[in-house]
């Protein structure tokens, strides 16, 4: 029988508003969407929802981002909750209100236990880096600077960061007159397409067919790249030295 699933994301974030967009698109239509947006942190800076969303959209700059997840969950008359944080017990109420038997994050920070165990079927992530060579964050910029091949992957989650049994992987060609802009928009894109083929299949029943033990990585779980790691991906894809590099 088909699965029922929520949706969790940072309050509009570009990640969760592409995804959404290609879930409904295909027909998968959540019982209910969850935001993240706490407010102020005590130390002054704003929101992680606030600080993600407004990295993201630079990230994306020049690229059309999807309609607002309000904008869409009212189009089609989704439940819309927001929460402070979601870990937190107001999430957990939310959950064991619906009971949906999926979660499929949107752009969310790292989800615990016990959220992580609440839903019979598990947790969804699509990461936009491919796994597990390129764990962790700003993946797009690790890649280029590491020369990994860029791409995104969908994943079930595990309490270990990026580590979960992989359902779906693609690589992303990178062509040369590609920024860096546009490398975070494909893999966000992709990461929607791979969450929603991920999807289907597991309304399909057959996506415990599609489940890969991931292996070990060289490399570390990546943290944020600095502005000088930036800079350094950007020459390198305007001098044409990132190896991954599509030929024409």
């Amino acid at each position: 029988m088909p699965g029922s699933f929520a949706f969790l994301c940072l309050k509009e974030h570009p990640y969760g508003r592409e995804m959404l967009k290609q879930l409904l698109d295909a027909g998968q239509k959540p019982l209910i969407v969850i935001e993240e947006d706490g407010g102020p942190r005590a130390d002054g800076r704003v929101s992680v929802a606030t600080e993600e969303r407004e990295k993201f959209l630079e990230r994306c700059k020049g690229h059309v981002i999807q309609s607002t997840i309000k904008e869409q969950c009212a189009a089609n008359g989704i439940e819309l909750v927001e929460v402070p944080q979601h870990n937190k017990e107001a999430c957990q109420e939310h959950i064991a209100r619906v009971k949906p038997d999926l979660l499929v994050l949107g752009g969310t920070r790292i989800i615990r236990v016990p959220v992580l165990t609440m839903p019979k079927d598990g947790v969804l992530n699509a990461h936009p880096g491919l796994l597990p060579e390129c764990r962790g964050s700003a993946s797009p910029a690790w890649s280029v600077k590491h020369d990994i091949p860029i791409g995104s992957t969908c994943h079930f989650c595990s309490p270990e960061i990026d580590e979960g049994d992989i359902v779906g992987r693609r690589e992303i060609p990178v062509k040369k007159g590609m920024t860096y802009e546009d490398l975070c928009y494909y893999t966000m894109c992709m990461s929607g397409t791979l969450m929603t083929e991920a999807v289907l299949k597991y309304q399909a029943g057959t996506i415990t067919e599609c489940r890969v033990k991931q292996g070990a990585s060289d490399n570390p779980t990546f943290k944020n790249a600095p502005d000088e790691v930036i800079e350094e991906v950007r020459q390198k894809l305007a001098d044409g030295t990132y190896k991954h590099m599509v030929q024409d």
